[in-house]
């Protein structure tokens, strides 16, 4: 039996735990928070993130670093822009040997990079995959079908944790593109967040569809210039998951655009798409790809730019071919 550490226990970390637990594996679930790890004890669920849905007996909720020292491999499921510090404070705790798949979908504001390039930095020698790909944690957690993209530079090594992951209901698909794989969950974030907008200033549903076509051919560019593969992006980890969250106020980044457009409050919506913005877009510039969408999302949340001469900037620009 592996030894399998989550590290982080919002939603998606304790859906991945769930997940870790139904193939087999010894499972350990990692937060900061030492009153929600209590509570997940005591009630035998995370009541704060997903109520309603009981822990798998194998699943041992912990706050304390140190016992994820004996895993195999380690789930890093924190926040993007907490991707560096959480996988710094792991450096004198993990085994040599243990291998890393990474679960946030961003880019690092500071420095522009993937969260695989920063985990290269921060705990080099360990092997490294990513998990992308159309995923809402509630359905993932309750045991709903599920497929997802699991990229590693060594197809042998994604095809391992596949098989190590994998349920008669949760699906990974082995893939030697992580580059692609992490660009396309980086950028659909933001690429719903105009969707979002869309919908809340009831621009149609024609409106939608063109920005989601085009939103994939901004971030397939990006992905080529970056080292991806075109395909990739026609996949789980590119195409599935903007369809998913472009299309359902279930997505938090889809429900931040609606929110921004009918000006409901938004104070509690600052999504993993609202901080990768300006990264996104950052690089996209360095790397000289035109991504005209994510920069007008980046002028209205950033830049307090209005809506509406964003969009007639969008629509009026010069007809191309497609």
């Amino acid at each position: 039996m592996t030894t399998i550490g989550i590290v982080g226990a919002g939603a998606w970390g304790t859906a991945l735990a769930q997940v870790a637990a139904a193939a087999g594996n010894n499972t350990r679930l990692w937060g900061r928070d030492q009153e929600l790890i209590d509570t997940m004890i005591q009630a035998g669920q995370n009541v704060r993130y997903l109520p309603d849905v009981p822990l798998l007996p194998e699943i041992a909720p912990t706050a304390l670093m140190t016992d994820l020292a004996d895993c195999d491999l380690l789930v890093i499921v924190v926040p993007a822009q907490a991707t560096r510090a959480i996988l710094a404070a792991l450096r004198p705790v993990i085994r040599n040997n243990a291998a890393l798949l990474l679960a946030a979908k961003g880019v690092e504001q500071k420095t522009l990079a993937l969260m695989s390039e920063v985990a290269a930095q921060e705990l080099p020698g360990h092997s490294c995959a990513v998990l992308s790909g159309p995923t809402f944690a509630g359905e993932v957690a309750r045991g709903l079908p599920t497929a997802v993209t699991l990229a590693s530079a060594t197809l042998t090594r994604a095809e391992a944790l596949a098989a190590q992951l994998g349920t008669r209901s949760f699906r990974p698909y082995a893939s030697d593109d992580p580059i692609g794989a992490e660009i396309g969950g980086a950028v659909k974030n933001v690429l719903a967040i105009a969707c979002g907008i869309v919908e809340g200033l009831g621009l149609g549903e024609n409106a939608r569809s063109a920005l989601i076509t085009r939103g994939l051919a901004e971030v397939t560019r990006l992905a080529v210039a970056k080292g991806g593969r075109p395909a990739t992006l026609m996949g789980l980890s590119g195409l599935g998951d903007i369809t998913l969250s472009c299309n359902s106020r279930q997505s938090r980044n889809f429900s931040l655009g609606y929110c921004v457009a009918s000006g409901e409050s938004r104070s509690s919506l600052l999504t993993e798409g609202y901080y990768s913005a300006p990264a996104v877009l950052g690089l996209a510039k360095s790397l000289n790809v035109e991504m005209p969408i994510c920069e007008a999302v980046h002028a209205v949340l950033h830049d307090g730019a209005a809506l509406a001469p964003q969009i007639e900037r969008l629509l009026s620009r010069p007809l191309r071919n497609e």
